[in-house]
């Protein structure tokens, strides 16, 4: 930088400079240090360093060496000689601008500061920098204060959430119930319609099977004594007669009304499962056999126990005690009965597609299973259990199958709320109890316990 460049560069900074060499001669300075000395700027120009401070030479030789041989700014103090005879301590900051080297000198740039303002500055900027540190610490204990509410926040609408979670899903909860109450009502009306519209006709039928087969069996017998005394009947009569084989006829006839008799009767049964199950007219507790109830279930169900292609014949095999009549809701506790033997079902029916080909899987799998036990515990309580010889169910299943919404069935094939209500309608509506048992690879047992009377 030449001292025009720097003249040009200094002229607008209001801080005292001074562009002087690396031998202390002074090539350029701004009107604050003339200002600063009292002198004017043409008054500096070409006088040595050493004229213009009270320090020795020595000293202010190795200040611009330390400040020509020094990449950093070098800091130091120059006692200023005034105009008026008076000095001035200054601090100073030293930096080279052009490095000195055995060709050329170096230049270096002085940053002059009067001292007692430096000292006023620097008590000054101390207050700053402690002001500034209280408005940081004052910031710092907002910020924590605004994190600590930020936290208390977050738990209270955590804690809001929650609870808003907890009602919805109880809401959904007592929709679905309520949907598959609605559900169970509508099905007990129209099986009741049905059963009812049946019945009708069958009892009609059945009541003149009777009927009919003793006329048949009177005309048979006119028949008969119409071949004993016309042995030889004409032949028109005998080609009538082969044609319609008459022998046979005769013979099957009776197996016919036979038939049409016990097919009417099976009729009747199922109607008065439909009837049994349904129990439209007994939504209010009262007693009632209980046998009755799962009976009913087995025959709605009886579809589903058939061999079919893909799954063998389901046996249920019944161990029935004498057990009083008890005091409960007949239909929730037939829709009991429904859920856990259709979930036997189901796993006997997962049980079969996925048995291997070893000869004990064969066994269990040519060997489904249903096995039904009723008894009485003592004189205020009876037990029924529902037991198949499937898969079985694992300890972390086994432990959620009364869980609302929980099920192992794949989308669209189960709610996860039979269980559930099932649940509900034995420890709460019936003061009972329903537990699971379950051994893996051994099948899964429902026991249900309820008091014989409610009172």
């Amino acid at each position: 930088m030449t001292p025009e460049q720097f003249l040009e560069f200094a002229r607008v900074l209001p801080e005292p400079l001074l562009l002087v060499s690396g031998e202390g001669q002074v090539l350029a300075t701004n009107k604050p240090v003339a200002d600063l000395l009292g002198l004017r700027r043409q008054q500096l120009q070409g006088k040595m360093l050493f004229e213009l401070v009270t320090e020795s030479t020595n000293d202010i030789v190795k200040y611009l060496q330390a400040c020509s041989s020094s990449r950093a700014m070098v800091i130091g103090a120059l006692t200023l000689r005034q105009n008026d005879e008076q000095t001035l301590i200054c601090r100073s900051q030293g930096a080279v601008i052009q490095p000195w080297s055995p060709e050329s000198s170096g230049l270096i740039l002085l940053r002059l500061e009067n001292r007692t303002l430096a000292s006023s500055n620097f008590v000054l900027l101390n207050q700053k920098i402690d002001e500034l540190a209280k408005e940081v610490q004052r910031r710092k204990q907002a910020e924590e204060a605004l994190k600590k509410i930020n936290q208390e926040l977050e738990i209270r609408v955590d804690q809001r959430t929650m609870a808003l979670q907890k009602t919805l899903k109880e809401l959904q909860l007592t929709q679905t119930q309520l949907i598959q109450s609605e559900k169970m009502s509508s099905l007990g009306q129209m099986v009741a319609g049905i059963a009812h519209e049946i019945n009708n006709p069958v009892s009609f039928i059945y009541g003149n099977l009777h009927h009919a087969h003793k006329y048949t069996q009177d005309l048979l017998k006119l028949l008969k004594i119409y071949q004993q005394i016309y042995s030889n009947p004409p032949s028109q009569v005998q080609d009538q007669i082969e044609e319609i084989d008459l022998d046979f006829l005769i013979q099957d006839i009776t197996e016919l009304f036979q038939s049409m008799k016990v097919g009417a009767e099976r009729i009747q049964e199922i109607v008065k499962s439909l009837r049994n199950f349904s129990r439209l007219d007994e939504a209010e507790v009262k007693q009632v056999n209980i046998h009755e109830g799962i009976d009913s279930s087995l025959m709605i169900l009886k579809h589903r126990l058939q061999a079919r292609d893909e799954y063998p014949e389901i046996t249920v095999i019944k161990k029935y005690s004498q057990l009083p009549n008890v005091t409960c809701y007949p239909g929730q506790l037939n829709q009991v009965f429904m859920n856990i033997l259709a979930n036997a079902i189901d796993a006997l029916e997962t049980s079969a597609i996925n048995s291997q080909t070893t000869d004990n899987q064969k066994l269990t799998k040519n060997n489904l299973q249903i096995q039904i036990k009723t008894e009485v515990i003592d004189e205020k309580w009876i037990e029924i259990s529902i037991a198949d010889n499937g898969l079985g169910i694992n300890e972390q299943v086994r432990s959620k199958v009364f869980d609302p919404f929980f099920t192992t069935k794949a989308v669209g094939k189960g709610t996860g709320l039979g269980l559930y209500i099932s649940y509900q309608i034995i420890v709460e509506k019936h003061n009972g109890q329903l537990s699971c048992f379950s051994v893996l690879g051994k099948g899964a047992e429902f026991v249900i316990k309820i008091p014989i009377s409610s009172g």
